[in-house]
């Protein structure tokens, strides 16, 4: 696998309107924070695979693919987690053809290939990173790990603070 780069100059591909190549490349990905929480990709250089084409008016239809583990603490209990992300992404870069179509990630024919891949990684990550399907998480009373605690784990339920005052009334 090539080193990991963090951009690329498309114009040196020299394709012409129509034409197409797939690159295998490597990136290497920055850590994301996530509510708080570092989550990193488990292997420094990624191998992912670009396939582009050039389009009229010196444009460029891309698409990204790569898979990876990231790893970091589980969302509900803290403990360390993993995950399998896989990545699908695409971009179209047409200049002067209007906002949409006018990558942020292409400028003047050389492709930020590390932002791109940290972008689509970030757009492709599930909602919540959990060590497994079915963590129990933190008691909201102690701070307990639920998973090792299990099902028994119990607290006195709190009176309701709407009827407080009534404890204070005196029938004497």
């Amino acid at each position: 696998m090539s080193a990991p780069i963090d951009t690329f100059d498309l114009s040196s591909l020299r394709l012409d309107t129509g034409q197409g190549r797939r690159l295998e490349l490597a990136v290497a990905i920055e850590p994301f924070e996530l509510g708080g929480e570092w989550y990193s990709v488990s292997q420094p250089s990624v191998p992912v695979r670009i396939d582009l084409s050039r389009t009229t008016g010196n444009g460029y239809a891309l698409r990204l693919r790569f898979e990876v583990t990231l790893a970091g603490p589980c969302m509900r209990c803290l403990e360390p987690a993993s995950r399998a992300v896989s990545v699908d992404a695409r971009e179209v870069s047409q200049p002067d053809q209007g906002e949409e179509l006018d990558s942020p990630y292409v400028d003047h024919g050389v492709l930020a290939f590390s932002a791109w891949a940290r972008d689509a990684l970030a757009l492709t990550l599930p909602a919540v990173l959990l060590c497994r399907p079915d963590c129990a998480g933190l008691c909201p009373v102690c701070g307990a790990d639920l998973n090792a605690a299990g099902p028994e784990h119990a607290h006195p339920a709190a009176p309701d603070p709407r009827w407080a005052r009534l404890s204070e009334l005196r029938l004497d």
